[in-house]
């Protein structure tokens, strides 16, 4: 597993972009992507910016278990502190990590990479494991890319 399944998720979703006309199209296209194909990646889901209120994080497409975590403040949990920071976030142990909002008691750790557009973060990706420490340098990068093909695709559509 590892960095041939990472190129190829990366690949096949450069691909989906050149047609996709939907944001919404998009994120469960990547959802999908790689929580079918990385096992480890046990709950992967967007949380975005609610345009009406900056303050408060929306859930948007996911792939796992249901969560009653559909509106986070970004003052809030992992989530919020990816975006408060502006910086990908990961936890290798949720709960040593008192911002961890608990949604499964399953979840062992967690990585948030926000997405960007124009600079300006619009919102995040969020991955959960049932495996503690699961997301290693790699990963990071990984998810920051998907991160970063997501915001890219928001700025064209803006345009």
């Amino acid at each position: 597993m590892g960095t041939a399944m990472f190129r190829e998720i990366l690949s096949d979703l450069e691909k989906f972009l050149t047609t996709a006309t939907e944001l919404a199209a998009v994120q469960r296209f990547a959802v999908d992507a790689i929580a079918t194909r990385l096992p480890h990646y046990d709950w992967v889901g967007f949380y975005m910016l609610d345009p009406d209120d900056r303050t408060m994080l929306v859930l948007g497409p996911f792939h796992g278990a249901p969560t009653e975590h559909v509106r986070i403040p970004v003052a809030k949990g992992i989530c919020g502190a990816a975006v408060a920071l502006g910086e990908t976030i990961v936890v290798d142990d949720v709960a040593a990590d008192p911002r961890y909002l608990s949604c499964s008691i399953e979840t062992r750790s967690e990585i948030v990479a926000p997405i960007r557009v124009r600079g300006e973060i619009v919102g995040e990706i969020d991955i959960d494991s049932h495996a503690p420490a699961a997301f290693g340098a790699k990963d990071r990068t990984f998810v920051e890319e998907c991160a970063a093909l997501v915001g890219r695709f928001m700025e064209r559509s803006a345009s």
